[in-house]
């Protein structure tokens, strides 16, 4: 069966670095910081108060009536989807053949947590009626293709720090299998309160740096201690090609690979077999070969055992030629959303020719021989690029990206 290119059509992101598309590769390109300490009374006994927040509250931007039903991480999906719908040109394409694929690490655990809240402090009946439709994981999906008004399903990976990625793989393949004309397909995840925060730092997985914040999170650096939590959403439009060009829809780039797989090892330690087997299926699927790749947007979380293990995966893989970045620098780890503004960036390289660098990469782990970017953003022409997401429980995901 011959399928139709698949490509991405518009764009929309809410991260630490700003509130929209724009303010975000505005800072990734400039190689900003959205990490710092967190300054509030309830972070104020936990072992670890580093976080990148968004710089705007999602709330703002909607009827009060709206915000107050929704979890946080709702909010950003609503804020972003509307975003990258009217960056797309608003597409008209009949309800059942839209769809929605967003996903999430954690679901509404802000909620969860607040909700909880209210229930030990004040008893059941303070707590809000809302309370379910906003902690269930398939809110942001949910809510979004009710907004949308998409009717070719409303689908919500969880897949911990792969889940955006897997999400972008999913709507891929839904119009690849003509389940649908158009896709808005990313990640979403607003984690910042005081379980997960304390729960990744018995687990020594967060950097303890507070006294430099901006300096904390260090992808492929010898002195890196950990990652940074962070918040944030990303989704694109993805489209069949054919559909596009008879709208004379603007396109970045072409979705033309997605792997994914399982390392079925280890819960929480990757496996760089696994990786690999997931970017070479993603180039397979593409129809490129190791030397057509131009960039590597790599996962790269900061942590002292889970980089090594990716630059290994990518050198066996695709080699040492491409330019590498790796954005959790500068927004920190955003779990659910990371690899969807990961493949935003990716597809932002390839539009522009320039290639984010790697923040506070002072000095290469010795033992990484990869082309990391630091310093400027590179400027460079890039043809074809991969963007990898990883998650605890063994999940790979791989997605190839080309110029249009």
């Amino acid at each position: 069966m011959v399928y139709d290119k698949i490509v991405v059509t518009g764009l929309g992101a809410m991260t630490p670095l700003g509130g929209d598309l724009a303010a975000t590769w505005d800072g990734l390109v400039a190689g900003a910081s959205g990490v710092a300490v967190i300054e509030d009374e309830w972070a104020r006994e936990l072992p670890v108060r580093l976080a990148a927040q968004l710089p705007v509250d999602p709330a703002a931007t909607l009827p009060r009536k709206d915000s107050r039903k929704l979890d946080r991480g709702e909010q950003m999906a609503i804020v972003t989807a509307r975003q990258a719908w009217a960056d797309a040109g608003s597409p008209e394409v009949a309800p059942e053949r839209l769809a929605v694929v967003i996903g999430t690490g954690y679901g509404g655990v802000q909620s969860t947590l607040g909700q909880h809240r209210i229930l030990e402090q004040a008893g059941a009946r303070r707590m809000s009626p809302h309370t379910v439709i906003m902690l269930m994981p398939n809110g942001p999906a949910a809510w979004v293709s009710i907004d949308l008004g998409a009717k070719a399903g409303a689908r919500t990976p969880v897949s911990a720090c792969a889940s955006g990625a897997e999400a972008i793989a999913t709507g891929m393949e839904m119009i690849q299998h003509g389940l649908a004309d158009v896709v808005v397909a990313g990640g979403v995840e607003a984690p910042v309160d005081t379980l997960p925060l304390a729960a990744f730092a018995q687990m020594k997985a967060l950097s303890t740096r507070h006294s430099d914040p901006a300096a904390a999170s260090r992808p492929f650096d010898a002195d890196r201690d950990g990652f940074v939590l962070g918040e944030g959403a990303g989704l694109l439009v993805l489209e069949r090609a054919g559909f596009a060009a008879a709208r004379g829809a603007r396109v970045y780039a072409v979705a033309a690979g997605a792997a994914t797989n399982s390392d079925a090892l280890d819960i929480v330690t990757a496996d760089p077999a696994g990786q690999r087997r997931a970017i070479e299926a993603a180039l397979a699927g593409a129809g490129l070969t190791p030397t057509d790749i131009d960039l590597v947007h790599a996962h790269a979380t900061s942590t002292p055992v889970g980089d090594p293990l990716e630059a290994e995966a990518i050198t066996q893989t695709i080699g040492t030629h491409p330019a590498v970045t790796a954005t959790k620098s500068m927004t920190g780890h955003m779990l659910g959303a990371a690899g969807a503004v990961g493949a935003i960036a990716t597809v932002l390289s390839i539009r522009d020719g320039v290639i984010p660098p790697v923040r506070n990469l002072d000095r290469l782990n010795p033992t990484i021989k990869l082309d990391v970017v630091s310093g400027p953003a590179r400027h460079e022409t890039v043809r074809a690029a991969v963007a990898n997401a990883f998650g605890f429980g063994g999940h790979n995901v791989s997605l190839a990206f080309t110029a249009p």
